[in-house]
């Protein structure tokens, strides 16, 4: 039977890769089509019959179907139905499933590093659904007003912008970040020290390179930012997990045996575990980085959003060396599809980095720069973020809300002062992956604490965002993840 055939082969992925289940269904229903269990011009069942007959929502069958039909295998036809395309080869595996020795002698095979980098530390395909973490709310972002300051700059625009960026970015642009920053962030800086890039990954990625020889160690917060892994990787790194705790990263003696040249974290809102960087942890640390003489990446990831307590200041307004570079992004005040970030680079560096930065990334984009200088100078972006504030706060108390009939003296949660996402810590027996999987069974995404780990067992937990999810979400789905927690912490 069909159904079981693909409740075998999800099982199975699920296991060995830990796909998110619309993509497992995807990868069992591919199977099946090419191995011949469902030939070409069949009909395939109802995305709402599968999702009954395999015990999955119909959002998750509907992803799978959907990205099926944008890749050929299966064609729609109106009032019909589904049906398994008439082109899908029928000896397809055929190959495959030869000798493992052939196969690797008649294709060519990703690199040590390449395959490094799609097998560790990924973030796996998510489907936007409440409680995804790591997106914000874009939809109450002012468009209008937005392309009607496109369209201005794209009619003023001179030959000259049109061409690479040579100076770090458009210059209106980069003093109006180094007036934010100055003020609300309490950084130390000039316009020229402040380089555009395209977000925090090509930040870190500028700086791995200038910084850093390869095979050189960069010291990275366990459990840590996969993207800030991938990146380090990406550039030759050698990783080396240093725990966090409720004050942050805390380097210890054993640690210092593994001297660094980078050190990469996240002081205002730790990604994942949302702790906050204490004063003297943060004193503690440029004294580590001063004696072993590291560079120090500082990632102000969510310092906008603060909810409770005073601002934290950065760690880089405590620096006296100059050398800490701070780095954020636009995407989580305006759109994630900005691709506009910005690199704060100690004074006598500057000059490097910008000539490295244009050999390395042609940067450009700047009639975007232009229209977001203007957007930011005319307290657009100022009111952006107060709006935004201010409906976050309210999803965030509904989620803490929601969540209190789950918490124990096992269940906790950590985080949720500041940023778009908190994590509930489950006792150190649970099996938070298993929990995650129940959990989107229901059409809820989140993320297992015990997946952002690199070296660490200790750490069991949900990962949740309330940044995308809209209030009545978060009411109405709310219990069912408190409900669900409650079970597994009860359970044997």
């Amino acid at each position: 039977m069909l159904s079981e055939f693909l409740l075998t082969e999800m099982n199975r992925l699920g296991s060995q890769d830990a796909l998110p289940l619309h993509r497992q269904l995807y990868e069992a229903l591919r199977r099946a089509m090419l191995d011949g269990k469902l030939g070409p011009g069949e009909r395939l069942s109802s995305s709402r019959d599968l999702a009954l007959d395999l015990n999955l929502s119909r959002n998750t069958v509907v992803a799978a179907i959907n990205q099926l039909s944008v890749e050929g295998y299966l064609v729609s036809r109106v009032g019909s139905g589904t049906y398994v395309n008439d082109n899908v080869p029928k000896a397809a595996t055929g190959r495959r499933n030869m000798g493992s020795a052939v196969a690797s002698s008649s294709a060519p095979q990703l690199s040590a590093r390449g395959l490094a980098l799609s097998s560790r530390y990924c973030a796996t395909e998510l489907e936007v659904q409440p409680f995804t973490n790591g997106i914000a709310d874009f939809s109450a972002f002012p468009l209008t007003l937005w392309q009607r300051l496109q369209n201005k700059h794209w009619r003023m625009t001179y030959p000259d912008m049109l061409d690479y960026a040579t100076s770090g970015g458009y210059a209106p642009l980069r003093r109006a970040i180094a007036d934010y920053l100055r003020v609300f962030r309490s950084v130390h800086l000039d316009a020229d020290q402040v380089i555009v890039t395209t977000g925090t990954q090509q930040s870190l990625e500028l700086c791995a390179r200038l910084l850093a020889d390869h095979g050189d160690t960069v010291w990275v917060e366990d459990p840590a930012y996969w993207g800030a892994a991938k990146a380090f990787m990406a550039t030759g790194l050698s990783l080396h997990p240093v725990a966090v705790d409720d004050e942050g990263i805390r380097p210890t003696a054993q640690d210092d045996d593994t001297p660094p040249r980078l050190i990469y974290l996240t002081p205002s809102h730790q990604y994942p575990t949302g702790a906050v960087m204490s004063l003297a942890r943060r004193h503690q640390l440029l004294l580590t980085a001063r004696a072993h003489n590291a560079w120090v990446l500082e990632d102000d990831y969510d310092s906008e959003y603060r909810f409770s307590g005073p601002p934290i200041s950065s760690l880089e307004g405590l620096d006296t060396d100059g050398r800490v570079f701070y780095m954020g992004t636009f995407s989580k005040v305006l759109y994630p599809g900005i691709k506009l970030g910005y690199l704060i680079v100690p004074k006598p560096l500057v000059t490097a980095f910008k000539q490295a930065h244009y050999d390395l990334n042609r940067p450009g984009q700047m009639p975007l720069q232009a229209a977001l200088a203007e957007f930011i100078e005319m307290g657009h972006f100022s009111s952006a973020l107060r709006r935004a504030r201010q409906s976050y706060a309210e999803r965030r108390v509904a989620l803490l809300e929601a969540l209190k009939p789950a918490l124990s003296q096992q269940v906790c949660i950590s985080g949720a002062e500041q940023g778009l996402h908190l994590c509930l810590r489950l006792p150190p027996h649970t099996d938070d992956r298993a929990l995650a999987q129940r959990l989107a069974q229901q059409g809820l995404t989140v993320r297992p604490l015990s997946a952002y780990c690199l070296a660490r067992k200790d750490l069991k937990g949900l990962v949740i965002g309330y940044g995308y999810a809209p209030l009545c979400e978060i009411q109405r789905c709310g219990p069912v993840l408190a409900a669900e927690v409650q079970r597994t912490v009860r359970s044997p």
